[in-house]
């Protein structure tokens, strides 16, 4: 394919990927991150299998920045699906110390 050809193809893809994520509601983008992460683990796959056959050498430093280049975005959604879902989880009451628990025992009339 040619150059325009590619082009087309990236612009197109950017502006319907927009649009299908802009219109996923709040409570599954964690599931759509979590596919996302799995589509990024093939492209991460991908990129090492063209950097290991790559013979030229401009081939192998684009393949090379790719393989970094998915490696954070995959690293990246695994930081953000677990910040997600620990918004999901309980929070936990903080921990009272003897020293707060203290003034309830001497209002109850136990005095020493």
């Amino acid at each position: 394919m040619d150059a325009v050809t590619l082009l087309t193809v990236v612009v197109l893809s950017v502006f319907v990927g927009f649009e299908v994520v802009s219109k996923v509601t709040s409570i599954l983008h964690t599931p759509l991150l979590s596919g996302a992460n799995a589509i990024h683990g093939i492209v991460l796959i991908g990129a090492i299998i063209v950097a290991g056959q790559a013979s030229d050498p401009w081939l192998l430093t684009v393949a090379l920045i790719a393989v970094v280049l998915a490696t954070a975005n995959l690293v990246g959604g695994f930081v953000v699906t677990d910040r997600m879902l620990e918004m999901f989880r309980g929070r936990k009451a903080p921990a009272t110390t003897t020293a707060e628990r203290q003034p309830e025992t001497a209002a109850k009339g136990d005095t020493k």
